[in-house]
């Protein structure tokens, strides 16, 4: 099927477009962009369906690379049935590819997991799943946040490769602390593999970053949170990260998690495309009811996210992409950072060659955003799975 849709504000990831223009999507791949001026002399055949996007944004689909649940279904449960209902309720929100996060947990347990996961992969009605983020169990006993302290294991090749079969191949990106023993080990099996490494729930000091630099753990897991602190002895995690323009990290922009005016300071010291907007959502994001559970234990929600039970402990985001972006926005960053931040940096470092930028052969992942911040059309891999506009 041959789709055009016109008459709206291109912001394709590559340069910031204020024309109206339009996109030309054939099968399941961009064919074509051109201005609106254009698209008034084109003569289309009843073949192609236009959509016109009534001056609003056209733009990349959003990509979390990091997200645990959404709406009741997630890896906690972990169905093969409930990640393809994730992928159909991400999907209305703007998502258009995700990599469902595991937390640690018995070894067992996520070989079961991984495996429902793969089982979904290839059956997504909505969002597609790019592969697993393993949050974990490589990490520090010191910088848990919620994860439970007898899932946690030292560097374990022998162990990773029982996950990585399990998943048949399919993890793309690990959390790791890079101070642990036998880490460096480990992170050179990995990088073999083409995995994503990233730096999170780590008590290290700024040398054991700059080593797991050297062996290729090059982003960091929602960045300030989990994390050692910058000090002016030894700058840490957090001081590592801003002071070596390689690293990349990932942010979670809730206002919450990071306090906003933490985002002046992290555009003046990173590179734009060295930011990544996820939303780390537990399960029960966008779920009404009183009794709720992430990892296992009851949360509440209090103050703008998830709380543990038992003891107050911040357990998670309920952050949305779709807000996400309103929040950046509002911190300061202009829209079309915010594009790179949730769809073009995301792609390009999880090494998704064709999709994060509305361009010629990528695939067709396609948002119409109005200026409120609501998703009026979603369109993935050439499939509309969301249409609020009208069809001429």
């Amino acid at each position: 099927m041959t789709i055009c849709i016109h008459n709206g504000i291109v912001l394709s990831g590559l340069t910031s477009n204020t024309q109206r223009s339009a996109v030309l999507i054939e099968d399941s791949k961009i064919k074509d962009t051109f201005s609106e001026e254009r698209f008034n002399k084109m003569n289309f055949g009843p073949e192609v369906r236009l959509i016109d996007a009534k001056g609003n944004y056209i733009m990349p689909g959003f990509i979390d690379t990091h997200i645990h649940g959404f709406k009741g279904n997630g890896t906690d449960t972990c169905t093969t049935e409930g990640i393809l209902q994730m992928s159909k309720d991400l999907a209305q929100y703007g998502v258009t590819a995700f990599n469902p996060t595991m937390y640690a947990s018995e070894t067992e347990e996520m070989k079961t997991k991984l495996k429902a996961i793969v089982a979904a992969m290839g059956h997504e009605e909505g969002a597609r799943i790019m592969g697993v983020h393993l949050e974990g169990p490589f990490i520090s006993p010191e910088r848990l946040g919620v994860q439970r302290p007898e899932t946690v294991k030292l560097p374990d090749i022998k162990l990773f490769d029982e996950l990585w079969e399990a998943a048949e191949g399919h993890i793309v990106n690990m959390t790791v602390a890079p101070e642990l023993k036998g880490m460096r080990e480990l992170a050179l099996h990995c990088i073999e593999k083409g995995i994503i490494l990233q730096a999170g729930h780590t008590n290290a000091q700024y040398e054991n970053i700059v080593e797991g630099i050297q062996v290729g753990i090059l982003h960091s897991t929602h960045f300030f949170n989990a994390m050692s602190q910058l000090h002016h002895r030894n700058p840490g995690t957090v001081g590592a990260i801003l002071i070596h323009p390689e690293v990349s990290c990932e942010i979670i922009a809730d206002g919450v998690h990071v306090h906003p005016d933490l985002f002046k300071l992290l555009g003046r010291d990173k590179n734009r495309a060295q930011i990544v907007l996820v939303t780390d959502a537990l399960t029960p994001t966008e779920q009404k009811g009183e009794h709720l559970f992430a990892n296992g234990e009851e949360i509440v929600f209090k103050d703008g996210c998830f709380h543990r039970k038992a003891d107050d402990v911040i357990a998670g985001s309920s952050l949305t992409m779709k807000k996400a972006i309103k929040n950046i926005v509002q911190f300061g960053y202009p829209l079309t950072d915010a594009i790179k931040f949730a769809s073009v940096n995301p792609a390009r470092i999880m090494k998704y060659t064709h999709k994060g930028i509305l361009s010629p052969t990528y695939d067709s992942d396609i948002l119409v955003m109005d200026k409120l911040f609501s998703i009026k059309l979603v369109m993935i891999e050439g499939k509309i799975v969301k249409n609020k506009l009208e069809v001429q």
